[in-house]
């Protein structure tokens, strides 16, 4: 009986440490803002326009008191269900080809800048007066990829977003998502700009990636505990057969003896 005691003491062990390899999340690796004081205030000073960047498509409206005089510039394409706007796609140059202005360049402005653009034009060419232009980004979405209980691809329609925001749209981390180690790619003009911001930290808010531009992407990083667990399958069925031996074997010791 001693024998039996001594090999099923060994047996709990070899279990236990089977199962210590895998790493627990502690309520640090989760709670964001961790040094955010009590009452402690911070002004937004922060007025953020996106700005139109090589490969944006936009919309452009323009409107006066004699619609017959902004029919020019108002290009319709005619479908089975009414007619749309052009869409027009700002070229590697920073150019969109528009009807009688011709060639307008748009990169590195904002949408209100656009628009005080056109209206400049109209008024130098004495072409329009007092018109009303209207301009959309018709490509401001985040991707968000990773430890997040909703991924995907998701639309900005306002034109502003935080990248606080844009993960409460991705259903929020997941608890094996890394959070203070978060990385954001931007494309500005053609260079990849990688970002890694610290969601734990009230230093978020500081960081240029805090607002969102059109097609940035997010990605999510799994803590430890994730990958452990993502990989435990191959060693959980290890485990299983290293208890069944052992099981089997401590039977058959019981049994002849």
């Amino acid at each position: 009986m001693k024998k039996l005691n001594l090999n099923f003491k060994q047996f709990l062990v070899i279990i236990l440490v089977s199962f210590c390899f895998t790493s627990c999340v502690t309520k640090k690796d989760v709670v964001y803002f961790q040094n955010a004081k009590d009452f402690e205030t911070m002004v937004d000073t922060d007025t953020f326009e996106a700005k139109l960047k090589i490969g944006d498509i936009v919309s452009v409206y323009i409107s006066t008191l004699n619609p017959e005089l902004a029919q020019p510039y108002n290009v319709m394409i005619q479908s089975g269900s009414g007619g749309s706007l052009v869409e027009y796609i700002i070229d590697v140059d920073g150019n969109i080809d528009f009807p009688v202005l011709g060639k307008v360049k748009l990169l590195g402005l904002t949408v209100e800048e656009a628009k005080e653009l056109f209206k400049k034009k109209f008024k130098d060419g004495n072409l329009l007066k007092d018109p009303v232009v209207i301009i959309r980004i018709l490509n401001y979405r985040v991707t968000i990829t990773g430890a997040v209980n909703s991924p995907g691809v998701y639309e900005v329609p306002n034109g502003r977003v935080t990248i606080l925001e844009a993960l409460g749209m991705a259903g929020d981390l997941n608890i094996n998502g890394k959070r203070d180690n978060v990385l954001v790619i931007r494309n500005q003009n053609g260079t990849k700009v990688y970002t890694r911001v610290d969601l734990t930290s009230k230093e978020i808010f500081n960081s240029p990636v805090f607002y969102l531009t059109q097609n940035d992407y997010i990605y999510v990083e799994p803590n430890n505990s994730a990958i452990s667990s993502a990989s435990g399958d191959r060693r959980l069925n290890t485990i299983m057969t290293i208890t069944s031996f052992l099981l089997t074997t401590t039977l058959i010791f019981v049994t002849v003896n």
